[in-house]
């Protein structure tokens, strides 16, 4: 059924049926009010706070108290200036003690047409407060619902892609969720993945050894090697990596020669979990195991180190005092005299007053990975985040999607250099410390390649309101997965995908018929799309369902119309089709009956081929000339009388989301 999924380039889709009772055709078009832009990409508008791990707290009573005055006088203007310059020099207390000093700064940011710049402002106020922000919580979903993501329900998803396989010609999405199996995972929880450079050796956290300090469970490093494809059976580091003290959390240098590990509770710690770094020796064995120390290290618990591309900055994740939450990312870097430089806060964009733990960073890009429970878009307990670094600042954090954040909680989230596979540990919503190694096709929204963002608005053709409905994108080059959404309140849509690839999109509704059309990407694009709604009050008739004179053959001008009634169908298999034929009064009666029943059959036969659309949900009926819509006074009346009429019969409850 390819020609379901080749039905042109163009991104509008007038359906062109008429109501019979105006007793006119208008033929498909597929070229008209489409509007097609090419966007320069936007950049975002981050605040920096140059203070941040220089001060623990910032204030300036005399400063504070100009600006209080200059607000009491209503002078805006001039109390915006001085207001930005204070909330500048905050330090980390300052944004759960001062929030409502960010949350005012935004405000007037927004008054003075700086929207992106008060948006940030407002994202940090509900990462960081730590009192009742239930109106600033109300006011940010009502600036945010035409722009955050509406993601279909993941098995939704896959039930939408059911219905599909056996017409693709797309390939079919290769599975989420797919556990590594037990020549990797234990009874016991296995987690904290990182892959070396040739994507040849996994390093992995287990607590199979349960037999540690104390008779606690010991959690050690474990490796296994990639063979033809397949992992082989775990092995344990051991001595003098593992030890009765507890490691994990290993990240290797690109020539595999230094690791980078956290060791806990061991007596020349500076604090519960430690950094450690230890050489490979000309034996092969594992050797010279040092503490990063104290610049590095704290009183508390430090730990889940990544290492930058350059190898010149570790990022890691610590629970120590001075935080913005319950944990934060910290990061050290190389000094000129190559020192680990003193550790310090990532900064209030990427943590919040909840947990930030198991940061990644890619090996190929400015790109980190990290789990958080307190960003402001989470799926379950803690999801996967991915943020770039552009122009030395860490934009908002995008959480990489349903494909991989599940109800229950990820962490540890590692790609491998080719960015094709993902590697993570999750747990299942009824049993959150339960965790396993799991590994698939890294999904379109983790992708670090996907920065290219195609948008677009559906509007009704007739009254140029906003129509609903899902869409879907699908990769054609790479079989690279991506999740589904609903299109936002406004008609609006967006997906950041990879430049220069080929997509299918595809928006369905039981509102009009299934667009689809093929899109080469090639920089940031928006696109309006118009179309016309349904009515399913009165029958459908096509102008190019016109069959040569006594014949009721299916003719190739009608099968583009065709395709598309047996694609709503198939998107839609709770509905259901009747397909009326009629003749003119010219000729024999009997003649004419059998005739337009011959094409009702015929168009019925098609569908159900070509849509794979079981019998039964379509039926088809003749009925001559005993049903004319004019008195047939010239050749126009008798063309009009001459038709084939589509019925569409919605289900009594309509189909969830459009289907």
């Amino acid at each position: 059924m390819n020609r379901l999924y080749l039905l042109g380039l163009l991104f509008i889709l007038v359906p062109a049926f008429c109501q019979a009772q105006e007793y006119k055709h208008i033929p498909l078009e597929t070229n008209s009010d489409l509007k097609v832009h090419k966007k320069a990409p936007k950049q975002e508008i981050q605040i920096t706070f140059p203070n941040l791990n220089q001060v623990s707290y910032y204030h300036d009573e005399k400063k504070l108290s100009a600006i209080q005055k200059l607000e009491k006088k209503r002078r805006y203007k001039e109390v915006l200036p001085l207001l930005e310059a204070y909330v500048n020099n905050f330090g980390i207390e300052n944004f759960y003690k001062d929030t409502p000093l960010i949350w005012r700064l935004g405000q007037l940011l927004e008054k003075q047409g700086q929207s992106e710049k008060a948006r940030s402002l407002y994202r940090m106020v509900l990462k960081h407060h730590r009192s009742d922000v239930r109106r600033v919580y109300s006011y940010y979903d009502s600036l945010e619902q035409n722009n955050k993501d509406y993601y279909v329900p993941l098995n939704y998803y896959y039930e939408m892609v059911e219905y599909r396989k056996s017409v693709s010609t797309f390939q079919p999405p290769k599975g989420v969720y797919l556990n590594m199996g037990n020549s990797i995972n234990s009874p016991f929880e296995d987690y904290g993945p990182t892959i070396n450079s040739e994507d040849e050796v996994l390093i992995f956290t287990s607590q199979r050894n349960t037999q540690g300090l104390n008779g606690r469970a010991n959690e050690d490093l474990f490796y296994t090697r990639q063979e033809n494809g397949y992992w082989e059976q775990a092995q344990s580091f051991g001595k003098p990596i593992n030890s009765i003290y507890n490691e994990g959390s290993a990240c290797l240098s690109r020539d595999g020669n230094t690791l980078y590990f956290a060791r806990c509770e061991s007596p020349d710690g500076y604090g519960n979990c430690d950094l450690y770094v230890a050489t490979k020796q000309a034996d092969g064995t594992w050797g010279n195991i040092q503490n990063l120390g104290a610049d590095v290290n704290s009183s508390a618990w430090d730990s889940q180190p990544t290492l930058t591309a350059n190898e010149d900055t570790i990022y890691f994740a610590s629970d120590r005092l001075g935080g913005f939450g319950l944990s934060d990312i910290y990061y050290t870097y190389k000094t000129k005299k190559g020192e680990w430089a003193p550790a310090e806060n990532a900064g209030p964009v990427l943590n919040t007053r909840e947990s930030e733990v198991s940061p990644f960073f890619h090996p190929l890009y400015q790109v980190l990975y990290f789990s958080s429970r307190g960003q402001l878009y989470n799926f379950g307990d803690f999801d996967i985040y991915k943020t770039y670094r552009v122009r030395g600042k860490w934009q908002e954090p995008r959480n990489i999607g349903p494909l991989v954040n599940g109800r229950g909680s990820e962490y540890y989230f590692s790609i491998d250099s080719k960015s094709k596979n993902l590697y993570y540990a999750r747990s299942e919503a009824s049993d959150l410390h339960n965790l396993d190694l799991f590994s698939f096709p890294l999904p379109m929204e983790a992708h670090p390649l996907a920065v290219t963002k195609i948008e677009g608005t559906l509007l009704d053709s007739l009254t140029n309101k906003p129509l609903s409905g899902i869409i879907s994108v699908i990769d054609l080059e790479n079989g690279i997965e991506i999740s589904s959404k609903y299109i936002r309140p406004d008609g609006t849509f967006e997906f950041d995908l990879i430049d220069n690839t080929k997509y299918m999109m595809l928006i369905q509704s039981p509102d009009f018929f299934t667009i689809e059309r093929e899109i080469s990407l090639k920089q940031d694009t928006a696109f309006q799309i118009m179309t016309t709604l349904i009515d399913y009050s009165v029958p459908l008739v096509f102008k190019n369902i016109e069959f040569d004179q006594n014949q009721s053959d299916i003719k190739e001008d009608m099968k583009p119309i065709l395709d598309e009634v047996a694609l709503f169908l198939l998107d839609h298999p709770t509905y259901r089709l009747e397909i009326s034929g009629h003749t003119d009064g010219a000729g024999d009666p009997e003649f004419n009956l059998t005739l337009s029943q011959d094409r009702a059959d015929a168009i019925r036969k098609y569908i159900e081929q070509e849509g794979n659309i079981a019998r039964g949900r379509i039926e088809s009926y003749g009925f001559g000339s005993s049903k004319p819509l004019r008195e047939e006074k010239n050749e126009d009346d008798r063309r009009i009388n001459r038709r084939v009429e589509f019925k569409l019969i919605k289900p009594e409850k309509v189909d969830r989301g459009g289907r």
